[in-house]
């Protein structure tokens, strides 16, 4: 164990003592910093420790073909600084190597989690499979920044995607992180979404079917590649039901004689009927069922429930002339046409599955048919010929 004054010159020189596998050269100036020279040749910079229980550790700094011993002493100070100070370099080390990429983490524990926790998450699969995994799979999760987030948030709303579909990364990534730190997973000791602002949306955005919107967008559906859509479509709007309550919907649920469909958990955590109306039980009765597929309208190429509609929905749509209807517009007309045909908010909010009336009140668009009807009504509701008579008799 060979202690010397060691300098640049020295390390190009050492050799290894002569019927050893290896020797280590011991600096005097910095306590630790060793060179190891093997008998083949090699020369490793390292600095030798003990860790706070006293545990003797060797981190390897850099080999001396690569790194010159200016640089390895600087780094095994900086190191042996550290080392006072409680850390130790070697867990720190082994730490890195446990930072899983986000592919890695997705597939290991985000995945199984909401698998365990949420009741819809294909949707959530396809939105990562198509815009976070892409460009960020091969992360590790310490490698993710708030600025790579916000640029990939800002690319979103510039290809024109829906502000609230773009603010949808970084929320996951909020999400996933949140998760990350609270399983005690390497490299998410902070969250980088934090600090990335969301998009403003109008969520409140007013927007239902005439019916030669209606007759268009339907005609458009039965145009399209995806032969499922000229169901799903005119399902959606005579049922009013989320978009994923059909896609997910097995036929076990349906009651046809009693025309009734049990949807076992809502949006709102709780279970729900929806009664089927002739029509749409004529249509339910024309769907094409596969041997051993339980789901109403499934893909049918995998006979599983679609995880996303957008391109086919999308393509149909801008073929109707419709390109700002959103899926969720035909719940909104679903609603509209309940209240233009007289229903009450109660009934409204009943059929919608809604906890609470006020919910409700941001469906129930009036046409202004209607609104013109009533104020015709209460017009007509006064006596104006007696009143034109009085004047008349002032005459």
């Amino acid at each position: 164990m060979p202690v010397v004054q060691m300098t640049s010159s020295f390390c190009q020189a050492a050799v290894c003592i002569q019927g050893r596998s290896k020797t280590d050269y011991y600096d005097v100036a910095v306590s630790g910093f060793i060179l190891t020279v093997s008998a083949s040749g090699s020369k490793v910079f390292s600095l030798r420790y003990r860790d706070k229980y006293g545990k003797q550790r060797q981190h390897k700094i850099g080999n001396a073909k690569v790194v010159t011993f200016e640089k390895a002493r600087q780094a095994a100070k900086q190191l042996a600084s550290k080392v006072s100070l409680g850390d130790s370099p070697v867990d720190e080390k082994q730490a890195l190597k446990k930072v899983p990429t986000l592919a890695e983490f997705i597939a290991d524990t985000y995945l199984p989690h909401i698998h365990q926790t949420r009741r819809n998450f294909q949707s959530t699969i396809s939105f990562l499979n198509h815009h976070i995994l892409p460009s960020f799979g091969s992360k590790h999760l310490d490698e993710i920044t708030s600025d790579m987030i916000e640029e990939a948030h800002l690319n979103l709303k510039a290809k024109g995607y829906a502000l609230a579909m773009a603010n949808k990364l970084p929320v996951l990534f909020k999400i996933m992180f949140n998760l990350a730190k609270k399983k005690g997973v390497h490299g998410a000791s902070s969250n980088p979404a934090l600090g990335v602002q969301l998009f403003v949306t109008n969520n409140a955005k007013e927007r239902y079917l005439t019916q030669s919107e209606t007759e268009r967008l339907l005609m458009a559906m039965e145009q399209s590649d995806n032969k499922q859509l000229k169901y799903i479509v005119p399902l959606m709007l005579m049922f009013g039901c989320r978009k994923r309550e059909l896609l997910d919907a097995q036929w076990n649920d349906f009651d046809l004689v009693r025309r009734n469909w049990h949807i076992p958990m809502s949006k709102n955590g709780k279970p729900r009927n929806i009664p089927i109306s002739l029509k749409a039980l004529e249509l339910l009765e024309k769907l094409p069922r596969w041997p051993g597929c339980t789901y109403v309208v499934p893909n049918p190429s995998t006979k599983k429930p679609f995880a996303n509609l957008f391109h086919s929905w999308d393509k149909a749509r801008k073929r109707a002339g419709l390109g700002d209807v959103r899926v969720h517009d035909l719940r909104h007309t679903f609603a509209s046409n309940l209240v233009n045909s007289g229903q009450s908010i109660y009934v409204v909010s009943k059929l919608l599955g809604h906890s609470q009336i006020k919910t409700t009140t941001r469906y129930s668009h009036l046409s202004d048919a209607t609104l013109l009807s009533a104020v015709d009504s209460a017009a007509n509701a006064m006596d104006f010929k007696s009143q034109d008579r009085h004047q008349g008799a002032g005459h």
